[in-house]
């Protein structure tokens, strides 16, 4: 999708209440969607970061919720700011503070993993406040930390499944559904950090972006997820396990720890398995690595 597809009034509306007309429009590559988003230079130099679908489309309800959340979130969240929502015809627009700089590297010796659970370890310094629980509490709120998959490929085991996983299936799945039990809490959750949903910006170091998924849960949850992603940037899948060990938003609840990595590896693992969405072609190439790299770090923390 390019900006030549939005209504033509959309220009003028923007440089109406920004006070300066586009100068540069660009159109990042990226992400799993089908939306536009698109990185905007005014005239006076303001920089905006717009993402935009039609409005009968399932991604503006998405973004609608993704602005509640960026508007509730606390100071000390590291988010973008929410400037404004734009209804033009039959298009909703939400317009968010530009971030320059690049997607953080996770490779093994990047400072980038201590500053992410430096952010992390902030933003679950105090339980969520009240406007962010009210932002989440939608009717369309998603369940993003309800993972599972082991329990349906127990039901119907895949020829292709990997020797460690068939060999530990039962714990897996036992694992699995004590995490369902445990997918509750009272603080800030992302609910879908990557390197790709992360901006290392010169100002403002390392921001989270794309926060539609935010929900409420333990402590640990953004952290945990992230121990796959750095196997996959590769990183040891031992090295990680000790830093889960040791580090204090992971190391009080090894159990639920343990539970929520397997259930997020069985959640690739099964959906990488169904057929490639017809608009996002990467994705179940992803779910296929994200699950190896879960499994290797199970098979660390649970040897």
């Amino acid at each position: 999708m390019q900006w030549s597809d939005l209504p033509t009034t959309v220009n003028a509306r923007i440089a109406a209440d920004f006070g300066a007309h586009i100068q540069h429009i660009h159109t990042p590559p990226g992400g799993f969607g089908h939306q536009l988003a698109a990185a905007l230079t005014l005239h006076d130099g303001q920089r905006l970061f717009v993402k935009a679908a039609p409005r009968d489309d399932r991604l503006t309800r998405d973004n609608l919720r993704e602005a509640a959340i960026l508007a509730s979130l606390p100071a000390e969240a590291p988010a973008a700011d929410l400037l404004g929502i734009l209804h033009i015809e039959d298009w909703t627009l939400i317009i968010i503070s530009h971030l320059s700089g690049t997607h953080p590297a996770f490779h093994p010796g990047s400072p980038a993993v201590d500053e992410v659970l430096e952010r992390l370890s902030r933003l679950t310094a105090t339980t969520a406040p009240q406007r962010y629980r009210q932002a989440i509490a939608t009717p369309t709120a998603t369940t993003a930390l309800h993972l599972h998959g082991w329990a349906s490929l127990n039901t119907q085991r895949p020829d292709d499944l990997d020797t460690w996983a068939a060999d530990h299936l039962a714990h897996l799945v036992a694992l699995e559904s004590a995490w369902l039990a445990q997918a509750h809490g009272d603080y800030i959750v992302h609910a879908d950090l990557r390197a790709d949903n992360m901006i290392d910006d010169p100002q403002q170091g390392i921001v989270f972006v794309d926060w539609t998924h935010a929900s409420l849960g333990p402590a640990f949850a953004d952290a945990a997820s992230l121990a796959p992603q750095w196997v996959m940037a590769g990183h040891c899948p031992q090295a990680v396990a000790d830093l889960l060990a040791r580090h204090p938003l992971t190391c009080h609840d090894r159990q639920g720890v343990d539970s929520f990595l397997a259930a997020l590896t069985g959640h690739w693992e099964r959906n990488s398995r169904y057929p490639s969405p017809p608009r996002a072609p990467g994705l179940r190439t992803y779910q296929r690595r994200a699950a190896a790299a879960g499994r290797a770090l199970l098979a660390a923390r649970l040897s």
